[in-house]
């Protein structure tokens, strides 16, 4: 860009705020689910539905989202996907059976695979190269912040008024969102091209099997037929969009070491990421005894620690370079994990606390510097699809680090635990703490809590070890370019 949008810091608050409502939703809803499941009386099936609907529908919409972004308007398609997702977050608020609440998280993921794409297309279409890299940074503590208050403010809100206000709350921040976008936001769009259906029906298929199994895989195992279907579905995905003329995804941006180098990073340290949340929410409820909205505002030095270092890691970045930023924001993160590798059941919030702050600063180092790497080498035209891709990658490493490591925390616990113990006992920390509560073994308890500190240790290791392969990959693949890029010519852009 030769010439920086008057309005560019304005379009940034409404890409912050159309992201945030997407990452708040999700931690709200974990807090509101005992209270819906005793409202509209959902059995586990409807439970895990509700969840994992959402997520399905997210996961397998996000390419074609961004293919469609870049053909009809990013503008326009953001808009829309705003406006699905709050109807639907309006309709689930008064869902009164959890056969209309699943519609309505259906609804809200599409709405929300919509909007995903486009915000992170604007944003390298809207700054240029000087500029982007602190855009991603705040971006970056945008959606930290929604990760870390989602549980917060789910919480407060199920204590002040009733769980369909947790989906409530998105319909003014959705509103507002889109008259910003209207009024200060340009339409930027990448040159026409054929549509490809058959490529979106084969990653929309793909996809959605793919996620399934990794959701299925902690409590059921491998969903063979599903895996079948996954496999076929994305081989017979690239196959086609190798050969096709017209492809919705440009797979050869693969090709550059960039792209490939900064989506394997971040598949990685979203897979060690999956076991953190998992594994420490469970240590500060059951271990160390805090309710679920302490356990969200335990979460919040992590979320200072990103907040203050993306900034400094915007500066940094720009004198040393992607490349570097990345492998040492990597690397303190990877020693994050080993702090908490050392908890044991008797420690405070001291060692906890330490351990975030030092997470919360290698990922403020490392996210925007590798998203940076990745993006800067999609072209404008595919700056949709191209960020569609980062996404989808993340949703996979996410959801397989939660598969993963879920797995290996409760095998772990079961076999940490005493083979005298009762068998529901051995299940997990939960189940442990509710028959030593009914029957009052407070030796049982203390065993379960030293059992599963024992286990999620482990998971911490995995998780340093994944996030310091992350490194690797990092430093072998990344490249820092000498010089900007210059725009790309064919770039349709509308004020």
């Amino acid at each position: 860009m030769t010439d920086r949008h008057p309005r560019r810091w304005l379009i940034l608050i409404v890409l912050c705020l159309s992201t945030l409502v997407l990452v708040l939703d999700n931690g709200v809803l974990m807090v509101a689910i005992p209270a819906l499941t005793e409202d509209l009386g959902a059995s586990a099936q409807e439970i895990q539905w509700i969840v994992a609907s959402y997520i399905l529908v997210f996961a397998g919409l996000l390419l074609t989202a961004g293919s469609l972004s870049d053909r009809y308007g990013r503008k326009r398609v953001m808009i829309a996907g705003l406006a699905i997702f709050g109807a639907a977050s309006l309709a689930a608020t008064y869902a009164g059976s959890p056969e209309m609440l699943i519609t309505g998280r259906v609804l809200m993921g599409i709405g929300g695979a919509v909007v995903m794409p486009s915000t992170l297309s604007i944003l390298i279409t809207v700054f240029d190269d000087e500029e982007r890299r602190k855009a991603m940074s705040i971006w970056s503590s945008v959606l930290m912040i929604g990760l870390i208050g989602g549980p917060v403010m789910g919480g407060a809100l199920i204590a002040e008024f009733w769980w369909g206000s947790v989906f409530l709350v998105n319909v003014p921040v959705v509103a507002l969102a889109i008259v910003a976008a209207l009024v200060w936001m340009p339409e930027s769009k990448g040159p026409w091209r054929k549509p490809d259906p058959l490529g979106a029906l084969l990653s929309i298929v793909g996809l959605t099997s793919l996620v399934w199994v990794i959701i299925e895989l902690p409590e059921r195992g491998v969903s063979w037929p599903a895996l079948v279907i996954a496999v076929a579905g994305l081989t017979a995905f690239i196959v086609w969009e190798l050969h096709t003329p017209v492809p919705m995804v440009p797979l050869a941006l693969f090709r550059d070491r960039n792209f490939s180098g900064g989506s394997l990073s971040l598949v990685l340290v979203q897979i060690g990421n999956g076991g953190l949340i998992l594994a420490l929410t469970q240590y500060l409820q059951f271990v160390l005894g805090y309710s679920p909205t302490h356990a969200g505002l335990a979460m919040a030095p992590m979320a200072v620690a990103v907040i203050v270092v993306n900034g400094l890691g915007a500066t940094l970045g720009q004198k040393i370079g992607n490349r570097p930023m990345t492998v040492i924001g990597l690397v303190v993160l990877a020693g994050g994990f080993g702090v908490l590798s050392r908890l044991s059941a008797t420690d405070g919030f001291g060692m906890v606390a330490l351990a975030l702050l030092v997470i919360g600063a290698g990922g403020g180092l490392a996210q925007p510097a590798a998203t940076t790497a990745l993006m800067g080498a999609v072209p404008q035209e595919h700056a949709g699809v191209g960020s569609a891709l980062n996404d989808a990658v993340q949703q996979a490493g996410a959801a397989l680090g939660i598969a993963i490591l879920g797995s290996a925390l409760a095998s772990g616990f079961t076999s940490a635990m005493p083979g005298s113990a009762p068998a529901a006992a051995r299940r997990s920390i939960g189940e442990a703490l509710a028959v030593a509560g009914s029957t009052g073994d407070m030796g049982l308890a203390q065993v379960a809590k030293v059992s599963f500190v024992h286990a999620m240790s482990g998971t911490f290791i995995a998780s340093g070890i994944a996030v310091l392969g992350s490194a690797v990959l990092a430093f072998v693949l990344l490249r820092d370019k000498k010089t900007a890029d210059e725009p790309v010519d064919e770039v349709v852009a509308v004020n």
